[in-house]
């Protein structure tokens, strides 16, 4: 099963920009990085520092806490596959923004 959640239009950010956004249980970073939007998990798979408030250099989010950068594409640590924040797949429908979700049960 799969779930659509629409960021509220005061919280889609302006290219360059970013916005934590919560839904149900989730609280994820919305970066926009030259008009594209992309939706990670908040907090780091490392030690639960938030990524959202981290270093941003084009797709890669640094954790200000110990410094892991992550693509915002993939949610990989760079050049390694042995860590990897959850992203979501962002739609964008009539000038409405929204982040979906695929269940556990349904996710590959």
């Amino acid at each position: 099963m799969t779930a659509r959640y629409e960021v509220p239009a005061g919280k889609v950010p302006v290219p360059g920009a970013r916005a934590l956004v919560e839904f149900a249980d989730k609280s994820l970073a919305l970066f926009n990085v030259a008009g594209q939007l992309y939706a990670i998990d908040d907090g780091c798979p490392h030690q639960g520092a938030s990524l959202c408030g981290g270093r941003l250099d084009g797709r890669v989010i640094q954790c200000c806490a110990h410094g892991l950068r992550f693509d915002l594409v993939s949610g990989y640590l760079l050049n390694s596959t042995a860590l990897k924040v959850a992203s979501y797949p962002v739609e964008v429908q009539d000038d409405r923004v929204f982040i979906v979700i695929a269940s556990e049960e349904s996710a590959p």
